[in-house]
């Protein structure tokens, strides 16, 4: 069973930044893309970053390109977003994902295109 643990959320003022972690356990991470999403109140997840299997290969949602990048340690099995510029708008629950395929050439920003997913850790930002 794969386990994903999320880090690192917390209040910030707008155009702080914070660093999210996730940590994964239970299977062999370096052969698994990585995702991130997020969920605000009353709204439907949506996609905010995706990282290849090794690292070479990066996605991101328009909302969040150049603010937020998305990276990770296969040696440690943790991916991380660190999040810049902060706006009140990425007030949301983020979640990790693991994608359900190894060494897959495809980054996706589908939720379906994921297996396992952690509990979430909560940003908020005030303005």
């Amino acid at each position: 069973q794969v386990q994903l643990v999320e880090s690192g959320g917390g209040l910030v003022q707008a155009g702080g930044s914070l660093r999210l972690s996730c940590a994964a356990s239970g299977r062999t991470f370096s052969a698994y893309a990585m995702g991130w999403f997020r969920q605000a109140p009353g709204k439907e997840r949506e996609f905010v970053a995706a990282i290849s299997w090794n690292g070479g290969s990066t996605y991101y949602a328009d909302s969040v390109k150049g603010r937020f990048t998305i990276s990770r340690d296969n040696a440690k099995n943790t991916v991380s977003l660190q999040t810049n510029s902060l706006k009140p708008d990425d007030t949301a629950a983020y979640y990790c994902a693991a994608d359900r395929t190894p060494y897959r050439r495809t980054l996706y920003y589908r939720e379906s295109g994921y297996e396992y997913w952690g509990q979430g850790t909560q940003v908020t930002v005030s303005s």
